[in-house]
């Protein structure tokens, strides 16, 4: 397997992509859709807002930067719109800001600003917790939860919004957003999509599929930082419509007429809320920069090549693959179910193979493919077999639970 890897890597159109990202020597890394690596630009980029734009131009940046080339105000809209286009959005749809939470609890507002009269917000059970948690938060609403294979029954006149992750955290499986979105509009319901685990790393077309609202992640796949912004995205058709919960004082029309009384701002602008975070929003902006320079298709395409030959390399192990085995079908991961699962990913990040674990028994391996090679692939299936083999996760240290897993 080896040998056909370094062949496979030989013939790879975007590897030479992975010199663009600082990697730890002897790290096979899995883990990009937990946490994406550094980009090399990056580094360069925060010195650059340190040492000038905050260094000399003070708060002077905010309305221009030092030598030129753009300002700090307007940093949410220009991030936002250069994820746009890696999620099938308009530049004007997209923003860059807060967390993935505080844009579920705006965009959940949103929803119901649209859809008034209604209260029933529908999901999964199992859905990311921070999605449930944020439909708990909101006290007038109703949550309702449907299996996968109930959702399009459990739609009726009474939801107000389907809230849905497009690629399952833990399981990998991916959506039919198209088929869904339809089929919640079709009973006068609003959709709201979870692209954490998509953007940047499988086909997402908002646009195509009708979409009215998404969320998603700046640190996974786009590689962003621990912590990045996330991104928000309304439709354009509800651009005069909505309304959210967090009228802070940048979503107001004229922030700096400090007025007592709230105005939102036009679009998809007045999702702002607090002072963005400038050091933040440069890092992301470096990270979607080196994504987009990439390609979707190219990246779409390597994330299923290489996920389909991990799948080979690993042959029959004991192990339960519980991501649909059709790669179109699920996000860049494959997740294996094992009852040792959290000893087996501590015994690999002892051997330099990073991946991570999901409660209870979920041992899950994220390919991303802008910096993995298929070396990388076959060298991690091996070790994998080896502590399979040996036994080797029943030591002790590797059975104490950390904080994060």
């Amino acid at each position: 397997m080896l040998e056909r890897a370094r062949e496979l890597d030989a013939a790879d159109a975007i590897a030479h992509f992975r010199d663009r990202f600082d990697l730890p020597e002897g790290v096979i890394y899995l883990d990009g859709n937990s946490l994406g690596p550094l980009p090399r630009a990056t580094r360069e980029r925060l010195h650059q807002v340190i040492d000038t734009e905050w260094g000399e131009g003070l708060i002077r940046s905010w309305n221009e930067l030092p030598g030129g080339g753009g300002d700090w105000i307007a940093m949410p809209q220009r991030v936002g719109a250069k994820i746009a286009p890696l999620i099938g959005a308009q530049a004007h749809e997209v923003i860059a800001c807060d967390s993935v939470s505080v844009n579920l609890a705006k965009l959940i507002g949103a929803a119901l600003s649209l859809n008034p009269g209604r209260k029933v917000v529908l999901s999964e059970p199992g859905n990311f917790p921070t999605d449930l948690y944020m439909i708990q938060g909101h006290p007038q609403i109703e949550q309702r939860l449907a299996e996968r294979d109930q959702m399009i029954d459990a739609l009726d006149e009474s939801v107000a919004l389907l809230l849905l992750t497009h690629v399952h955290y833990k399981t990998g499986e991916m959506f039919d957003m198209e088929r869904l979105t339809k089929a919640a509009q079709d009973v006068g319901a609003i959709v709201l999509w979870d692209l954490s685990h998509s953007g940047g790393a499988v086909p997402v077309d908002l646009n195509g599929a009708n979409a009215d609202l998404a969320v998603g992640c700046g640190y996974k796949y786009l590689n962003g930082g621990p912590g990045a912004p996330a991104y928000a995205f309304v439709a354009e058709r509800h651009h005069g419509d909505f309304s959210q919960p967090l009228t802070g004082w940048f979503g107001h029309a004229q922030p700096f007429a400090f007025s007592d009384e709230y105005e939102p701002a036009e679009g998809v602008k007045r999702l702002l809320a607090g002072t963005p975070p400038v050091l933040a929003m440069a890092a992301l902006e470096s990270g979607v920069e080196l994504i987009a320079e990439i390609g979707m298709e190219a990246l779409v395409a390597k994330s299923r090549a290489l996920s389909e030959f991990f799948r080979e390399c690993v042959g029959d192990l004991d192990l339960d693959l519980v991501s649909p085995r059709d790669p179109a079908r699920r996000g860049s991961q494959l997740s294996f179910r094992h009852e040792n699962a959290y000893a087996l990913s501590q015994a690999l990040i002892a051997r330099g193979v990073i991946g991570d674990f999901r409660d209870p028994d979920v041992l899950r391996l994220g390919f991303a493919p802008a910096y993995l090679r298929f070396e990388d692939v076959a060298q991690a299936a091996r070790h994998l077999a080896q502590v399979l083999e040996t036994g080797e996760w029943q030591q002790p240290e590797f059975q104490e639970r950390a904080a994060v897993t």
